[in-house]
């Protein structure tokens, strides 16, 4: 399918892709986004959906999916599309106009703001030959709805954030939480490590270091316990089940994005402080990028963003500044807009 053209095209619909969307449609050009994944909200949706985020501005806390719902409400006012399930396996350029191709669809655009987080993304497997039939009858590498596993037992596997906040978060709705981790040593948060201890402590919930998965048992179609192996003793425990949380981290890679003539580093796109890659016509923001001081915050993806956007449509519309004022003073969002000094 070829699609209409447009003035920017953002890749990636997490955080920093949606306010990229916002912003394009605030300083008055056509835009569009486009995602490999299904639904919005990049790793906010796809790896921790129940998290409690404490570091945007103006939120004491607020849950991920709640931010993600916020922004999808902020970025749909002017009406852009946003495109889903569509992985991008190539770049054109013609006359000036870039053509992003799809598995499926072209589209056709002036202007690329790469908005792509850690680029394509897939939770890492678990190694085990034992595992691989169990995947989607018992082992859940995504979580997006936490009431799924109210009454469970539930083992989690790994060491890192998202391990220990699954723990957190299922302390009250499964039956029983086992985390298993082949070290005594964890990449997760100290205070949530802390919790984890006290809940086991309490009783509330069990945890088993230098054990990794050796074997699972159930009817073929629901998982009814796994095997553990004591990695240092070399011994094994059997343990009742029903459902596994492989929580490895992901594999990511920048795909068919390493071949655009980029400036990279490391798997990163270095840009500058206009947020440029490299190559006319395209910028980058967010978690994808890097270049010195970098932070990896949503916060900061946020501006580079703006940034981005902005440096777009000044190349695309010189008549248009790079400074676009302030919003409270633009007649789109229906105020008087400032004279422009």
């Amino acid at each position: 399918m070829q699609h209409e053209p447009k003035d920017i095209t953002i890749l990636g619909a997490g955080p920093t892709g949606l306010f990229a969307l916002f912003y394009a449609g605030m300083r008055g050009v056509s835009a569009q986004i486009i995602d490999a994944l299904s639904e919005p909200g990049g790793q906010l949706t796809a790896l921790y959906p129940e998290k409690y985020i404490f570091d945007v501005a103006g939120f004491p806390r607020v849950l991920a999916k709640d931010l993600v719902a916020g922004q999808l409400e902020q970025a749909k006012q002017f009406g852009a599309p946003m495109h889903f399930d569509q992985r991008v396996v190539s770049l054109e350029e013609d006359g000036g106009t870039f053509t992003l191709v799809t598995e499926t669809d072209r589209f056709p655009t002036r202007a690329i703001v790469i908005a792509a987080g850690i680029g394509a993304f897939s939770p890492r497997r678990l190694p085990q030959p034992c595992a691989e039939p169990w995947y989607g009858k018992g082992i859940h590498d995504r979580v997006l709805d936490p009431e799924r596993f109210r009454g469970k037992q539930v083992l989690i596997i790994g060491g890192g954030d998202s391990a220990f906040d699954w723990a957190h978060q299922l302390l009250d709705r499964a039956s029983s939480v086992t985390l298993a981790h082949r070290s005594d040593r964890f990449r997760a948060h100290a205070a949530t490590v802390e919790e984890i201890r006290a809940a086991c402590a309490e009783g509330r919930a069990r945890m088993l270091t230098f054990h990794e998965l050796h074997d699972i048992t159930g009817n073929g179609e629901n998982l009814s316990g796994v095997v553990l192996k004591d990695i240092k003793a070399k011994t094994t425990v059997a343990m009742n089940c029903d459902a596994i949380l492989p929580m490895l981290g992901f594999v990511s890679d920048l795909g068919t994005m390493a071949e655009w003539g980029l400036n990279l580093e490391k798997d990163e796109i270095l840009v500058n402080s206009a947020m440029e890659t490299g190559r006319q016509g395209i910028w980058a923001a967010g978690d994808i990028t890097t270049y010195p001081g970098k932070l990896k915050l949503i916060a900061t993806g946020y501006s580079e963003a703006a940034i981005a956007v902005n440096q777009a449509v000044h190349w695309i519309y010189p008549e248009k500044k790079v400074n676009p004022g302030h919003s409270s003073h633009m007649a789109v969002f229906g105020v008087k807009e400032e004279a422009s000094v």
